[in-house]
């Protein structure tokens, strides 16, 4: 009996010691970093290159480089968005693009006509040169992936846009509207597609969807009443034009004039 009660004991330690060896191991663990390292990998162009893959890619790398640099037009001088104050040649030519080409979407599926376009300056990344106009081109100044949309504006949003484009001072893209600036640094004779500005008229005006939702500060753009995406690409607004014409036109017309 002795002998018994003793085994007894160390059998109920055992259960006792494997219960609580169950519920420390089960139980969730809290780890907490204490170190992070990092290493900087040089990439060049070589770096992974090997025989096998530059075998594999090189087709279409020439097929790709073969519909990029296909000859669509003819430019007749360099086009340069850092020639001017408040206009430049191609910030006009972008802009009437966008407004021409825009049209023919918007007055197709909405039976309306855009008024205006409005661009940023920091949206165009290379220039135009003289000579012949590739797809290449149109990937180079619009390199981003922006759409094209169109927004019903009040006439105060047309105001506040003017306002903005006296206080930015740089030459933004701009298409169907005119307008003088005051010495007081207001605007006067502002025109619409020729016609007088009326500050209670809604306009649609044709912009991308970055500067749509309010981008580079344009928060009169978040005040629309309407917003239609066009999903037309302006890189590919660009390419279409350029398909269609044969010499790329210059604007030499005075948009925005100070007294």
């Amino acid at each position: 009996m002795v002998k018994l009660k003793k085994y007894n004991g160390v059998l109920k330690l055992f259960v006792i010691f494997l219960t609580l060896f169950f519920i420390v191991s089960c139980s969730p663990k809290n780890y907490n970093l204490t170190k992070v390292e990092g290493k900087q990998l040089p990439v060049t162009e070589k770096a992974q290159e090997t025989p096998e893959i530059e075998k594999f890619i090189a087709p279409y790398r020439e097929h790709i480089n073969k519909d990029l640099d296909s000859v669509l037009a003819y430019c007749p001088e360099t086009l340069d968005k850092s020639t001017g104050i408040w206009q430049t040649s191609i910030g006009n030519l972008l802009a009437d693009v966008c407004l021409e080409r825009g049209n023919l979407v918007f007055k197709t599926r909405e039976k309306k006509a855009i008024d205006l376009c409005f661009l940023n300056h920091g949206g165009i990344r290379a220039i135009l040169p003289k000579g012949n106009v590739t797809t290449r081109s149109a990937f180079e100044i619009m390199p981003f992936e922006n759409n094209l949309v169109v927004l019903a504006l009040k006439g105060a949003q047309i105001q506040e846009m003017i306002s903005y484009i006296i206080k930015e001072k740089k030459p933004h893209p701009l298409s169907g509207m005119t307008f003088t600036i005051a010495k007081d640094k207001t605007a006067k004779n502002i025109l619409i597609q020729g016609k007088p500005f009326d500050v209670s008229k809604t306009y649609y005006v044709a912009t991308n969807d970055y500067l749509a939702n309010g981008g580079d500060s344009m928060n009169f753009f978040a005040k629309n009443t309407q917003k239609f995406d066009l999903n037309y690409k302006l890189r590919n607004v660009l390419i279409d034009y350029f398909k269609e014409v044969d010499t790329i036109p210059v604007a030499k017309d005075i948009r925005i004039t100070e007294e």
